[in-house]
């Protein structure tokens, strides 16, 4: 494999390039197969490869090549890059692209979810959702989120929404979720995602987000921050287990102690922020179900 001619000052860019350049052919030395190979295995154009492997290439390559050496061969980026002395993988790129199920089966990722909350059993879940959390949506607004995905895939969603609940039901179980007053006062009002949503819908989940809170208080506890002072993108902690981040069409799924800590202490800084509390929840959505009853007769 290549190696550098010699050693520049740690912190140059001229070392970046030479430490990835003799870590790359590090991971295809290790993998066995040749540089037309292995290019085609990462989707990787073999001009490409060639220029990253050159002694006279000067440049890091783009985050997408990267993204793709470390999840196709399982090594971190900070390996990659020279930033961390250990290719042990901390993190993982889930992809969640849609796929052609019968309405009965799960995706690889929902079988991946599942198998993720059962391993967290007994342990604390921390929940910021994309929305409003999922065990606590009806099945009407689950299928108005789906609408452009298709039959199968809002009945695969109702069924995962069902199936989180009943996990919630079992004794003992321990989630905090953390959501902005916004997002739910948006829901309230039909407002963004939720445009067209019509005002009998939202009143039914207003009521049955009532319900549900009042009847898993304590072991599901949420907690509702200014959107204004404090963001989150959606995310899961599983326990000390993982901690999955939602970033559109993949979750990011984080393994290493240290990363899933320091989602943790972003999670306690929401709680610590929240402008409603758990125990006063279901008196927060009765205000927002008495304006919207007030705002638009019952559809």
């Amino acid at each position: 494999m290549d190696q550098p001619a010699q050693n520049p000052p740690a912190g140059s860019r001229r070392a970046l390039v030479d430490r990835f350049r003799q870590r790359l052919g590090e991971v295809i030395a290790r993998s066995g197969l040749g540089r037309t190979a292995f290019a085609a295995a990462t989707g990787i154009e073999r001009s490409t490869l060639s220029q990253l492997l050159s002694p006279d290439n000067d440049r890091l390559p783009r985050l997408d090549t990267l993204a793709s050496v470390a999840a196709a061969r399982r090594v971190s980026i900070d390996w990659l890059v020279g930033l961390s002395q250990r290719p042990d993988l901390g993190g993982d790129i889930v992809e969640t692209a849609p796929l052609e199920i019968a309405p009965t089966d799960n995706t690889p990722l929902d079988a991946r979810l599942a198998q993720w909350h059962a391993e967290a059993d007994g342990y604390k879940i921390r929940y910021v959702p994309s929305n409003l959390p999922d065990l606590l949506k009806t099945d009407e607004v689950i299928a108005f989120e789906c609408q452009a995905l298709g039959g199968e895939r809002s009945a695969l969603e109702i069924g995962i929404s069902h199936d989180n609940l009943r996990y919630q039901r079992r004794p003992d179980t321990d989630m905090e979720v953390c959501s902005s007053t916004q997002s739910i006062e948006g829901f309230a009002r039909g407002e963004g995602l939720w445009r067209g949503l019509p005002v009998g819908t939202r009143k039914t989940q207003l009521r049955r987000m009532i319900a549900l809170c009042d009847e898993l208080y304590p072991g599901l506890r949420w907690f509702l921050f200014d959107g204004t002072e404090r963001y989150s993108a959606p995310l899961t902690i599983f326990g000390p287990r993982r901690a999955a981040v939602f970033v559109g069409q993949m979750y990011l799924v984080f393994n290493a102690t240290d990363q899933i800590r320091a989602l943790g202490r972003h999670f306690d800084d929401l709680i610590r922020a929240a402008k409603v509390q758990p125990d006063r929840i279901g008196a927060y959505l009765r205000g927002l179900l008495d304006e919207t009853d007030h705002a638009a007769p019952a559809r």
